[in-house]
């Protein structure tokens, strides 16, 4: 274990709440979320010029009223289920939702875009919402929120609020290994450092802005991912393991960010590692322990390429996707995502209790 994951660990019994004792009773007011197609929940349905959506059919078949909300899934997300489990609201809603209240406003939202990333080139590439434009809203949130509630009450739910950042996988797995751009310019090792200043600038840049309580959720296993395995491999086989190098990889800059991570803790500060590369290992390498059949191939189509426009209401879908650890051929299903919930509970009970 790294030296810095025992300080980061302690401190997650603040972030998440035990549920016997306080699981309808969430200190936060908001949950606030950054990130990627991991925590969007549709914001890119409001983004006109990227093709990286999902609010059709397949998806969402299995989130309340069967709605393809322009989650990366068929149903919740981790963050819905952690705003349920604190008794905040049922779901967390985009940001861009012209719909949205003030008073849902008060309550969390995400600025997270499906296929952004540290790297200004990622989302440039995929016509989706930057890393710093997300920063921005945010700055417009706050805006809106002293409009409705006044400075000082909107500059206190900042500082209760939990906060969520999860990105850096497409930087690696949709830029660094498959464009010829930064990989010629830039080692593996110089382009964590170069991914790392950016997220750590992100982190300040927060810290800046009065955030006290931060989750920084760490890369996965992505050499795992049934689309990776399927470029990497060049074949079309369903049954190929996962590239372990670029695994590492995650392994590698995962120890990087516990240890930068740790640096920033100060008594006012508390900032959330949240370990997904083990529990996704783990589906993978035992999936009978967590009702999973199929680690290697998603449920939509073939499972090994079928992701956003690719996946979409023509396509063929397995018959009951919770057995599925990807429901496409790169994200979750909403059965793993409920698993990696799931991971973070006996986590809380060892150090809470």
């Amino acid at each position: 274990m790294s030296p810095a994951l025992p300080c980061l660990l302690l401190v997650l019994p603040f972030f998440f709440l035990t549920p016997e004792a306080e699981s309808r009773h969430s200190k936060f007011s908001p949950v606030i979320v950054f990130g990627d197609s991991t925590v969007d929940p549709g914001n890119n349905d409001y983004v006109p010029l990227t093709i990286i959506k999902s609010n059709f059919p397949p998806y969402g078949q299995d989130f309340p009223g069967e709605i393809a909300t322009g989650r990366f899934s068929n149903g919740k997300l981790v963050t819905d289920f952690i705003a349920s489990y604190l008794g905040i609201k049922d779901f967390i809603p985009p940001y861009l939702d012209p719909n949205l209240t003030d008073k849902d406003l008060s309550t969390g939202v995400a600025f997270a875009s499906a296929g952004s990333g540290f790297d200004p080139l990622t989302s440039k590439f995929f016509s989706t919402i930057p890393i710093d434009t997300q920063l921005e809203y945010f700055k417009e949130y706050i805006s809106r929120l002293e409009s409705y509630m006044g400075e000082e009450k909107t500059d206190d739910l900042i500082k209760t609020a939990g906060f969520v950042l999860s990105a850096g996988t497409n930087d690696f797995v949709l830029n660094y290994f498959f464009l010829p751009i930064r990989n010629t310019t830039y080692t593996v090792e110089a382009y964590q450092d170069f991914i790392m200043e950016k997220q750590l600038n992100f982190v300040q840049s927060l810290l800046d802005m009065g955030v006290r309580n931060l989750a920084v959720v760490g890369l996965p296993p992505f050499g795992c991912i049934p689309a990776v395995i399927t470029v990497e491999s060049g074949t079309i086989l369903p049954n190929c393991k996962c590239i372990e190098r670029f695994s590492a990889v995650a392994r590698n800059y995962n120890h990087m960010l516990q240890t930068k991570l740790a640096q920033l803790q100060n008594s006012e500060i508390r900032i959330v590692y949240v370990d997904i590369y083990n529990p996704l290992d783990d589906f993978i390498k035992r999936p009978h322990l967590y009702g999973f059949e199929v680690v290697n191939q998603g449920c939509c189509g073939s499972g090994i390429l079928e992701t956003a426009v690719l996946c979409n209401p023509v396509t063929p879908i397995c018959e009951n996707a919770s057995k599925y650890v990807f429901f496409d051929s790169v994200h979750p299903s909403e059965a793993a995502y409920y698993q990696l919930f799931l991971y973070i509970i006996p986590l809380l009970k060892i150090f809470f209790d």
